[in-house]
C-alpha cells in the first residue's frame, strides 16, 4: 500500500527529519505536561508554594535543613481537583530546626536562628519523632524562604495559560477579521486595514498596560489584554495570504457552484492557508510569555503570592550584586529556554511547511 502524498503527510515527513523541531517540541511537551501537573510535581504543593520560612531565606541550591511540623486542626477538606488545580490547603506549618530535645511533657527545639521554643506533646499525639524530618531545597529558597523550585514549577502555569489563551483569543478574533478584509477588498478592507494600523501603531506593552489597568490587576485581565493586542498580527497574515488564494480557480469554481461566503471562506480557503497561521501561532505563543513576564516584572501581572516567572525575577533581582544570582537566573532561563523551544519549534514548522524547499 502506498503512503500518502498529502501536503500534510509530507510536511509531517519533513518536520520528523528536523532534529532541531522535534528536540524543541518534546521539551514544549515536557513544560506543558510539568504546568498541568504542578501541584503533583511541586514539593511544596501548599497553594501558590506559599509556606514561608524566615529563617532560612536565600538559601543556596540543595539546601538541606530538619523540620518540625506543626499540625493544626483543618476546617475544610479540598477535594481532589482543588488539590490539582490550586494545591493542598495547609494543615499545619513547617519550622526549620537545628536540635531538639524531647522531656516528659514537651519537647524543647532550638530553631535555626538559634531561638528556643516548646511544645507540649500532645500536640503531636505524644509521638513527635513522627513529625520530624529532613528537607531539601534543589534550587534553594527565595527571600521568603520559599521553595524555589516549587514556585518555579507552579509558575510555568502562568507562563503556559498566557500563551494559550492570547493565542487562542488572536485566533478567534484576528482570522475571521482578516479573512473578511482580504475576501472582500474594497471599503470593508480600507476600513478594517484602519483599524488595524491604529492598533499597531500603539506599542504593544504600553497598550497591555492600558488594557490591564482598565480591567485590574490580576493574571485573567492579563490574559484578555495580551490575546486583544496580537490579534493585528493574525488578521494582517490572514488578510494578505487570502488575496492571493481567492484567485485560484477553486474558488472561482466554489463562486460558480453558488456557495455562500461563508462556506468559501471557512472550508475552501482557511484550509489552505494554515501554514503561515500555524507559524506565527507559535512566535505568538512567545511572545506572550515575555509580555507576561514583563508585566509581572512590572507589577502588573499575576499577584502575590502567585508565583509568576516574571514576579520571581522582579522579587530577586537586586540578587544578582548581592552575591546569590541564581535567585534570579532560573526563572530567567526558564523564561529564555520555553521562549527559544517556541521559536525553533516555529522555525522548524516555517521549513516545514514550505512547498517550495
Amino acid at each position: 500500500m502506498k503512503s500518502s502524498n498529502s501536503l500534510w503527510h509530507l510536511t509531517f515527513q519533513k518536520f520528523k527529519k528536523n532534529k532541531t523541531g522535534l528536540i524543541s517540541l518534546g521539551y514544549i511537551i515536557l513544560c506543558g505536561l510539568t504546568a498541568l501537573f504542578c501541584y503533583v510535581l511541586a514539593p511544596d504543593n501548599s497553594n501558590s508554594a506559599n509556606q514561608m520560612h524566615i529563617e532560612i531565606h536565600s538559601k543556596k541550591p540543595g539546601f538541606s535543613t530538619q523540620m518540625l511540623f506543626i499540625p493544626i486542626q483543618k476546617t475544610t477538606k479540598s477535594s481532589w481537583l482543588t488539590t490539582f488545580l490550586y494545591g493542598k490547603n495547609t494543615d499545619g506549618n513547617e519550622i526549620p530546626i537545628n536540635s531538639y530535645t524531647i522531656n516528659q511533657k514537651n519537647i524543647e527545639i532550638v530553631k535555626t536562628d538559634g531561638t528556643i521554643k516548646e511544645f507540649d506533646l500532645k500536640l503531636f499525639n505524644n509521638e513527635p519523632q513522627n513529625y520530624i524530618y529532613q528537607k531539601t531545597f534543589y534550587l534553594g529558597t527565595d527571600k521568603f524562604g520559599r521553595d524555589l523550585l516549587s514556585r518555579v514549577i507552579i509558575g510555568s502555569r502562568i507562563s503556559f495559560s498566557i500563551g494559550f489563551i492570547a493565542v487562542l483569543i488572536s485566533l478567534i478574533i484576528g482570522i475571521p477579521v482578516g479573512a473578511i478584509a482580504g475576501y472582500f477588498g474594497g471599503k470593508i478592507d480600507n476600513f478594517i486595514m484602519w483599524i488595524i494600523n491604529i492598533t499597531w501603531s500603539i506599542p504593544t506593552l504600553l497598550l497591555v498596560i492600558a488594557i490591564t489597568l482598565t480591567l485590574g490587576k490580576g493574571y485573567w485581565q492579563v490574559f484578555i489584554a495580551v490575546g486583544l493586542t496580537m490579534w493585528v498580527e493574525v488578521a494582517r497574515i490572514v488578510r494578505g495570504q487570502v488575496i492571493t488564494v481567492k484567485q485560484q480557480q477553486y474558488v472561482e469554481a466554489a463562486k460558480a457552484l453558488g456557495y455562500s461566503t461563508t462556506r468559501i471562506i471557512f472550508k475552501h480557503i482557511l484550509p489552505n492557508i494554515l501554514a503561515p497561521i500555524i507559524v506565527i501561532s507559535a512566535a505568538n505563543f512567545a511572545a506572550a510569555i515575555l509580555i507576561e513576564s514583563g508585566l509581572s516584572f512590572l507589577g502588573i501581572g499575576a499577584q502575590p503570592p502567585t508565583p509568576s516567572w516574571g514576579a520571581i525575577i522582579k522579587n530577586h533581582y537586586n540578587y544578582i550584586i548581592l552575591g546569590k544570582p541564581f535567585l534570579a537566573l532560573v526563572p530567567g532561563f526558564a523564561i529564555m529556554s520555553l521562549v527559544m523551544a517556541f521559536m525553533l519549534l516555529g522555525n522548524s514548522l516555517r521549513d516545514a511547511l514550505d512547498v517550495k524547499a
